[in-house]
C-alpha cells in the first residue's frame, strides 16, 4: 500500500517508525543536483547530501546509467557464492588511487562506514596479533557496539553499554598520546589507531598540520597501523580523493563510505596486501557487501572524484566558501570559529540554540543544513562539489539571512 496523501507521511512516520530514528519536518519526493523537490510543493537547495553521500550531487548521470545497466544484469550476486566483475572492479579502482606510493594495495568491499571501521580493527588485529584501539578526543566511527566505543559523543552512546573492551582514547596531540601509552595502555599491545583527517561529527576539526606525519613516525616506532577513516572526509570531499592527501602521509588502512556508492550503501578498507592478507579465508565478508549496483555506481564516482578537473573545481568551491564564510564570522556575532579543510567547512556557534535556528530558519527559506559538534553548536556544509556557482551564492545568502536572524 503506497502513502500518497500529503501529510500522511508524516503521520506513517509516527505510528510505525521508532523514536530512536530524529528527523526533521521535511518530507523528499525527489532529487536531482544539488537539490531536492519536498511534498510542500518547495525545491530545497541541499548541502546536508544525505550526510555527506552525495559529493557529485543527487542521480549523477553517468552514475545512474551505470546503475541501471547493472540492474539489468543482476541485482545481487554474494562474493561468496560467485565473483563478479564489478566488485574486483571499485577494489581495482581503490588500489589506483590509494594515498601510497606503491601498487600493491587490495580492498575488502562492506555496507557502511560503521562496518568498515570495525573490519579495519579486525584486520589489525590479525595482521599485528594484538587487541587494542586507540582512538581519539571528538571522534565518530559509527553506531555499532564497537564503534560507539570509539565514539565520542554521549548522545550516541547513552543507554546502549557496555562496550567492547581494549578501546583507548586519546586527545589529538602527540604528547597525549604518548601520555596514554605511558600510563593506560602498553603500546605493544596496540594494533592500530583510528583516525579522522576531518573529523566530521565531532565539529569539522581538521588534524593539526604535523599531527599525522607524528603519529605515522609513532606507529611505525611501535609496530602500530594507522588506519584512516575517509568515511565523511574522503571521496573528493576536502579537494582530492582523500583528505589524507593534505598531509602526505600513507596510512597503513584506509577506510571510506558515504559517497563512494554514489547514493547506494557501499564502503571499503583498502591497504597494503600483506596486511589486508592477514585475516585467514572466510574471515572478512558479509551477504550483501560489494553489492554489484552499488559496485556499478561506485566505479563513476571513483573515476569522477580523481580527474584532474574535479579536484580543481571542488578547490575552487572550496576557496569561495571559505572566503565568504570568513566575512560573515565578521558580520555576524554568533560566529565563533570558521574551520575545515577545502570545501569541507563549518562554521562554529555561540550555543546549540543559535545553530538549531539556523538550521530552522534556512530551511524556512529553502536550504537544507546540519548540525555536529559534541555540543550540536557547529553548521557543517556538505553541499555536493558538482554545484553550480549560482546554487553557492544562493545558498550562501540564505545561510546569511539565518545566521542574522538567529543572531538579533
Amino acid at each position: 500500500m503506497s502513502i500518497s496523501v500529503v501529510g500522511d507521511v508524516r503521520e506513517a512516520r509516527d505510528r510505525y517508525v521508532s523514536m530512536g530514528v530524529a528527523t526533521p519536518p521535511l518530507v523528499v519526493e525527489s532529487a536531482s543536483g544539488s537539490r531536492v523537490q519536498a511534498d510542500d510543493g518547495r525545491s530545497y537547495l541541499d548541502w546536508a547530501g544525505g550526510i555527506g553521500c552525495q559529493n557529485l550531487g543527487h542521480g549523477p548521470s553517468a552514475v545512474v546509467a551505470a546503475i541501471h545497466e547493472q540492474v539489468d544484469r543482476y541485482l545481487h550476486q554474494c562474493f561468496m557464492v560467485g565473483m563478479y566483475e564489478p566488485y574486483v572492479e571499485v577494489c581495482r579502482r581503490l588500489a589506483a588511487v590509494f594515498p601510497g606510493p606503491g601498487n600493491d594495495y587490495k580492498s575488502v568491499l562492506l555496507n557502511s562506514g560503521a562496518e568498515a571501521v570495525e573490519n579495519a580493527v579486525k584486520i589489525a588485529r590479525a595482521a599485528t596479533g594484538r587487541p587494542a584501539v586507540i582512538a581519539f578526543e571528538r571522534a565518530f566511527h559509527g553506531r555499532t557496539l564497537l564503534t560507539m566505543g570509539m565514539t565520542s559523543k554521549v548522545v550516541y552512546k547513552r543507554g546502549f553499554g557496555p562496550f567492547a573492551p581494549e578501546v583507548y582514547r586519546s586527545p589529538v596531540s602527540i604528547d597525549g598520546l604518548r601520555a596514554l601509552l605511558r600510563s593506560d595502555v602498553d603500546p605493544e599491545s596496540v594494533a592500530c589507531v583510528v583516525v579522522e583527517p576531518v573529523q566530521g561529527e565531532g565539529g569539522f576539526h581538521p588534524l593539526p598540520p604535523s599531527f599525522p606525519a607524528e603519529l605515522k613516525a609513532l606507529c611505525v616506532a611501535h609496530g602500530i597501523l594507522y588506519v584512516d577513516d575517509e568515511v565523511q572526509a574522503g571521496v573528493g570531499r576536502t579537494g582530492p580523493t582523500w583528505a589524507i592527501e593534505h598531509y602526505g602521509v600513507e596510512p597503513d588502512l584506509l577506510v571510506s563510505g558515504k559517497s563512494l556508492g554514489g547514493g547506494l550503501p557501499l564502503a571499503a578498507v583498502t591497504g597494503r596486501a600483506e596486511v589486508m592478507d592477514a585475516v585467514h579465508p572466510g574471515g572478512l565478508g558479509g551477504t550483501f557487501g560489494g553489492n554489484p549496483v552499488s559496485c556499478a555506481a561506485a566505479c563513476v564516482v571513483l573515476d569522477t572524484v580523481a580527474a584532474p578537473a574535479f579536484r580543481e573545481r571542488s578547490e575552487l568551491l572550496g576557496a569561495q566558501l571559505r572566503s565568504r564564510l570568513d566575512t560573515l564570522a565578521m558580520d555576524v556575532d554568533v560566529i565563533t570559529d570558521v574551520r575545515g579543510l577545502g570545501p569541507m567547512l563549518a562554521l562554529e556557534l555561540v550555543d546549540a540554540a543559535a545553530a538549531a535556528a539556523v538550521v530552522a530558519g534556512a530551511r524556512a527559506r529553502g536550504l537544507i543544513l546540519l548540525t555536529c559538534g559534541l555540543d550540536g553548536n557547529v553548521i557543517r556544509l556538505l553541499p555536493p562539489l558538482t554545484m553550480s556557482d549560482e546554487d553557492c551564492t544562493f545558498g550562501l545568502e540564505i545561510l546569511h539571512a539565518a545566521l542574522r536572524e538567529a543572531a538579533n
